[in-house]
């Protein structure tokens, strides 16, 4: 009987995995031409170049901002450099430094919020402290069309307002867009 047993056990094995093997062949066809369809229409690329814009368009943006600006071509590169006024702050010892450590530590965390908001609204480009215990303490660059203007963000910050720094602007020429090295 035991050998009876095993070999329609078998039987039964391979008859039900040929027929479930047939259907989910046929299945995993249908299907397959199903998912495939769906991957094909859900995947959707989009891929954007970013926007170049010509020396004469950034120029026309520039000039409608009242920044002052001119231009001139690189006679190594044949390039057309647009060059930008900004102006440069200095950031010199002010004449109230006998804050405590308390208040001092409260203006300088101030002062460091008042400076990355120029930078995200994009009116400061560059800041940063000297390295040395001179009294040019720091400076930032400010990206704006007049002195008023960087006068007046400038004289906003905290430390300023409190007299432990003070300011000092120069207008400041450098290459639009030119990275830092």
């Amino acid at each position: 009987m035991k050998h009876l047993v095993i070999p329609v056990f078998l039987a039964c094995v391979l008859f039900s995995c040929k027929e479930g093997t047939k259907a989910s062949i046929a299945d995993v066809k249908e299907n397959a031409s199903e998912v495939v369809e769906e991957q094909v229409d859900s995947i959707i690329e989009v891929t954007q170049e970013p926007i170049k814009k010509t020396v004469k368009q950034i120029k026309e943006e520039l000039a409608a901002k009242g920044f002052k600006i001119f231009d001139y071509v690189d006679e190594k590169t044949q390039d057309t450099i647009l060059m930008q006024q900004y102006f440069m702050a200095f950031l010199k010892t002010g004449p109230i430094r006998g804050q405590n450590e308390e208040e001092t530590a409260l203006l300088q965390e101030e002062h460091l919020a008042h400076l990355t908001k120029m930078y995200e609204l994009g009116y400061a480009d560059i800041s940063g402290p000297f390295g040395d215990d001179g009294d040019i303490r720091g400076i930032t660059i400010y990206n704006v069309p007049t002195l008023k203007m960087a006068d007046s963000l400038a004289k906003s910050d905290p430390m300023v307002k409190a007299g432990r720094l003070e300011i000092e602007i120069h207008p400041w020429w450098a290459g639009k867009g030119f990275p830092l090295r």
